[in-house]
């Protein structure tokens, strides 16, 4: 699963790298600015699909796009909405976690980055992200499923073909020579749910004291 890392500094980015790409994740990404990361995942082109980035670690201090705009702009892509980031910062107080989180953060990390924190807050996210990729797959798979037994279901319920009436008692002619009464047809062909009546026309022909 692959990882952007997105630091003005080639220092961090370099410790970033080496952390990661020592526990085994990859492939890692590395940019200077968050033009540049922003590019890689698509944000702003219309109709293009994402690079299959699966994590971004973004620092929040970066010259022209800062953190927390970058955050803004990639949450206003549909597609990336389960996208998790985590900023990593060296300020920790309460209005700047806070500003992070509305900004669209799913964490974050203090600078200076400790190794294991890093490798732990890593895995968690890119877990979380697998259980949600997983979770539209299972969801598409099973609105195609519907669409395809609803297709196959109107297939089956609607008439096709020439349906032979008689002329005088209007039995219908199914299968072979058999005929069979207009209800009875169609309670084994329609959708609908059959029920008999008698028409006012007839009611009053039959019962015409009846008003």
């Amino acid at each position: 699963m692959s990882i952007l890392i997105i630091d003005d500094f080639q220092e961090e980015r370099d410790l970033l790298f080496t952390i990661l790409n020592s526990a085994g994740f990859g492939p890692l990404l590395p940019v200077g600015t968050a033009r540049e990361g922003l590019h890689l995942l698509g944000v702003g082109k219309r109709g293009k699909q994402t690079s299959g980035i699966d994590l971004v670690l973004m620092d929040i201090e970066m010259p022209e796009i800062d953190g927390l705009e970058a955050c803004q702009r990639i949450r206003m892509e549909e597609q990336l909405q389960g996208l998790p980031i985590i900023v990593i910062t060296a300020h920790t107080e309460a209005k700047d976690i806070q500003a992070a989180y509305t900004c669209g953060a799913t964490d974050y990390i203090r600078k200076p980055v400790i190794p294991a924190e890093l490798i732990a807050r890593a895995a968690n996210a890119l877990s979380l992200k697998q259980e949600i990729d997983a979770r539209k797959l299972r969801e598409q798979e099973l609105l195609e499923r519907t669409k395809e037994l609803d297709h196959a279901f109107e297939q089956i319920t609607t008439l096709h073909g020439t349906v032979h009436i008689c002329a005088k008692c209007k039995r219908v002619k199914a299968d072979g020579p058999h005929w069979q009464r207009v209800e009875d047809y169609l309670r084994r062909q329609a959708r609908a749910k059959v029920a008999e009546t008698v028409c006012d026309t007839c009611l009053h022909q039959a019962y015409p004291h009846l008003k």
